[in-house]
């Protein structure tokens, strides 16, 4: 709990949140889009009270303690093609204003450093207008640093499985990758692809056969693919895609797609978003998996005893480069392998596995805290140990059609605050009060 053992740092934590100013940055909001925005703050719950997060912070002080940011992070995850959700979290943050239909950044958001913590694409409702909205954000000068999430690297796969030569690694690829990814290629189809671009596809039943695997396709991927996966995942593997296949042509027709411009689209992708000075090239072009900023790494997903040693060995670069390298024309051997299980992995036994040896070289690294996507919660951000390392999962449920499925009200908008001064605030409109978080002083 808070430490109690001196009534002076009893009176200086009861002054931290009375005194929320302090924590909780100006919000900019005209348009009372954000009134149910928290303005009050709480000791995170549980934080206190469960022994797998003392025994993290026992373990951080035994290896050098915490050290925080220089500056300012406000770390938002998986806006998932909503740019109003997106824009909300960084209102709420008090990075940016908008007033007029344009977006500038506050005095606080001049200080700050944005991470943008993966997932990007696909569920809704624009993933082009997301994009602008980081572009918007790139163009006045925001320190902007993007990540890499399982959704923005299945829509790379989807893509180059329909470019590339076809063999039985990778012919069923867009199909098995590409259902989620049906709503950007409508937003592409409609804003970039050309009457003769259309013109140049075959005809419609040419156009499934490319996009469908072929006859055989099953026994041909088992035997392919047996150097690169366990037993278990290649029948996984199977299985998930003739799960897919059934359900495939209803789907398209669901985004009001034929074959020939599903086909187009996925093609015309490749110019927008991969080729160099495409409308959109620079997104992925400056997206990371890893970053870190002092005692926190910042990643989608999570971690495992690999990336752990090689984070320690030779650091966030390091892993960077070798992401990059192996995400163009992605095989499956690499997605279900350690680099992309940075943005997939949520700790099951078929994941790549973290243990305690991937725990203590991150420690001896410096690194105590995982800040992280990809796992959505209905209350705001959650703390918690993971495989012995603490956790902080940011990922509120920001895009419409998530929270259209899960029973929430409206737009989502929550943010991440971490200070210099080692304090970690976790803002959402789902949760009433913000969260506050001071490992170095909690005992």
């Amino acid at each position: 709990m808070y430490s109690s053992r001196q009534t002076s740092i009893r009176q200086a934590s009861s002054h931290e949140f009375s005194a929320s100013a302090r924590l909780l940055p100006q919000v900019f909001d005209p348009e009372r889009c954000l009134s149910d925005l928290p303005r009050e703050i709480e000791p995170w719950p549980g934080a206190g009270a469960q022994p797998q997060i003392s025994a993290c912070l026992a373990r951080a002080r035994q290896h050098g303690g915490w050290r925080w940011p220089e500056r300012p992070v406000i770390f938002v995850s998986d806006p998932h093609a909503d740019a109003e959700g997106l824009l909300r979290s960084l209102i709420a943050g008090g990075v940016i204003r908008r007033e007029g239909g344009r977006i500038g950044l506050t005095r606080f958001g001049q200080s700050a450093r944005i991470i943008l913590g993966g997932d990007s694409f696909d569920k809704g409702p624009s993933n082009l207008a997301l994009l602008d909205a980081l572009g918007a954000l790139r163009g006045i000068g925001a320190d902007l640093h993007i990540l890499a999430g399982n959704h923005d690297l299945r829509m790379r796969m989807a893509v180059d499985a329909l470019r590339e030569p076809r063999h039985a690694l990778n012919e069923h690829l867009f199909v098995r990758m590409g259902r989620k990814i049906l709503p950007a290629l409508r937003e592409v189809l409609e804003r970039f692809v050309t009457p003769a671009d259309l013109a140049a596809m075959p005809d419609e039943a040419a156009c499934r056969a490319r996009l469908l695997p072929g006859e055989g396709w099953a026994a041909r991927f088992a035997e392919a693919a047996r150097p690169e996966l366990r037993a278990k995942v290649i029948a996984k593997e199977v299985d998930k895609l003739e799960e897919k296949l059934r359900k495939f042509d209803r789907e398209l027709a669901r985004a009001g797609l034929s074959h020939r411009q599903t086909l187009a689209a996925v093609l015309k992708c490749h110019e927008v978003f991969f080729k160099p000075g495409g409308a959109y090239a620079w997104f992925y072009e400056a997206m990371d998996v890893v970053t870190r900023s002092g005692s926190l790494l910042f990643v989608h997903a999570g971690l495992c005893d690999d990336m752990c040693a090689l984070l320690g060995s030779e650091g966030v670069e390091a892993v960077n480069t070798r992401y990059q390298a192996g995400a163009e024309r992605a095989s499956l051997g690499f997605y279900f392998g350690p680099l992309a299980n940075l943005v997939r992995t949520k700790y099951r036994v078929t994941d790549c596995q973290l243990t305690e040896r991937g725990v203590t070289a991150l420690h001896e690294a410096g690194i105590h805290m995982v800040v992280q996507g990809h796992v959505n919660s209905h209350e705001g951000q959650r703390l918690l140990a993971k495989r012995g390392l603490l956790h902080l999962e940011g990922d509120v449920t920001l895009d419409r059609a998530s929270r259209r499925l899960e029973g929430l009200d409206g737009i989502g908008a929550g943010a991440t605050l971490i200070f210099p001064s080692g304090d970690v605030i976790g803002l959402s409109r789902d949760y009433p009060r913000a969260k506050h978080f001071a490992p170095d002083r909690m005992i």
